[in-house]
């Protein structure tokens, strides 16, 4: 019997995980021949062990985990893949598939372009003097960051408007500010920001309080903020799709045996704690995302790896350095 485990980040508020259930509770109804779970790397329960044990005592004997992560970095290429190490030792006799996050997706485009007719606005006419900055949460990834400043070139490729512009609220440059002042020195007296986050939470309420503070502070230029990512209809099709693929074995991936992986386990704490009571504040909000890119490892390694950090500036609350989608 197959079972899709989804995994979401988890968040320290409470409103951004329900959304992952909600937006889980809608994919399983579109999956009934499967069994479909919900499971968080971070913050709140059940763990993705507790999400397996689940599958198991459902009577899944395949057991597909999909990170609902934007791209890749170091949740998706390291802990996600322990944690279903651990699983194999106790589960022998199941099966295990580890599929792609979303990574630089086309249907990805469509929900930015969307999100910005949300607003009101019609790409199809001349936006004139009117930036686009899409902000992602930023990542200590190097892979991870380069893949949002891909997606903004694709979709500048797509609409073919004058300004699309990336910036971060955190952990790498440039961060969100100098995003603006970008914008803004380039001539644009409009600037629509576009949260590249998938669900609610710490990170989006911050980026709200940005945009009026620049609306305080350019009292001439206008600033509006689309709406997250969200219960995007596409953004259902591209998981049930990692689904599917995962399911048929159809993954270009294989983080099994890869060299790089076990090798950088050696060094790294992978083990993620949900004890409420040890103050494990991580301000990840990672949006983790095994991204379309091709890891050319012998085996054909395609990590769409994409581990969205969400800390400003390492903002963890215990200030350890650790690398960071969505949400949190």
């Amino acid at each position: 019997m197959n079972a899709v485990l989804f995994v979401g980040h988890g968040s320290r508020e409470e409103g951004g995980n329900e959304e992952v259930r909600l937006f889980v509770s809608e994919i399983a109804s579109k999956m009934q021949e499967q069994i479909v779970e919900t499971c968080f790397l971070e913050f709140v329960q059940p763990t993705i062990m507790q999400g397996i044990d689940r599958c198991v005592e459902l009577g899944a004997t395949h057991i597909v985990v999909i990170p609902i992560i934007l791209f890749a970095a170091g949740h998706a290429k390291i802990h996600i893949p322990s944690s279903i190490d651990d699983a194999k030792l106790k589960y022998p006799f199941v099966k295990f598939t580890y599929g792609r996050p979303i990574g630089v997706h086309e249907q990805i485009l469509d929900i930015l372009s969307s999100r910005v007719e949300d607003l009101g606005v019609q790409l199809k006419e001349d936006l004139g003097e009117t930036a686009l900055l899409i902000v992602g949460r930023g990542s200590s990834d190097a892979d991870a960051n380069s893949d949002l400043f891909k997606i903004s070139r694709l979709f500048w490729e797509k609409l073919q408007v004058k300004w699309v512009e990336t910036a971060f609220i955190g952990v790498t440059a440039p961060l969100m500010d100098a995003g603006i002042e970008r914008c803004l020195l380039l001539g644009a007296k409009k600037v629509i920001i576009l949260p590249y986050f998938l669900f609610t939470g710490v990170l989006i309420g911050r980026m709200e309080q940005l945009v009026q503070g620049y609306r305080e502070t350019y009292p001439d230029k206008q600033f509006q903020m689309a709406p997250y990512f969200g219960f995007h209809p596409l953004l259902q099709e591209i998981l049930i799709g990692r689904a599917q693929e995962a399911l048929q074995d159809e993954v270009k991936m294989n983080c099994d045996m890869c060299q790089y992986r076990l090798e950088a386990m050696k060094h790294i704490d992978h083990h993620h704690h949900h004890d409420h009571d040890d103050h494990h504040h991580h301000d990840h909000t990672h949006d983790h995302d095994h991204h379309d890119h091709e890891h050319k490892h012998d085996h054909d390694h395609d990590h769409d790896h994409e581990h969205h950090e969400n800390h400003e500036n390492h903002e963890h609350d215990h200030d350890h350095a650790h690398s960071r989608g969505d949400k949190r």
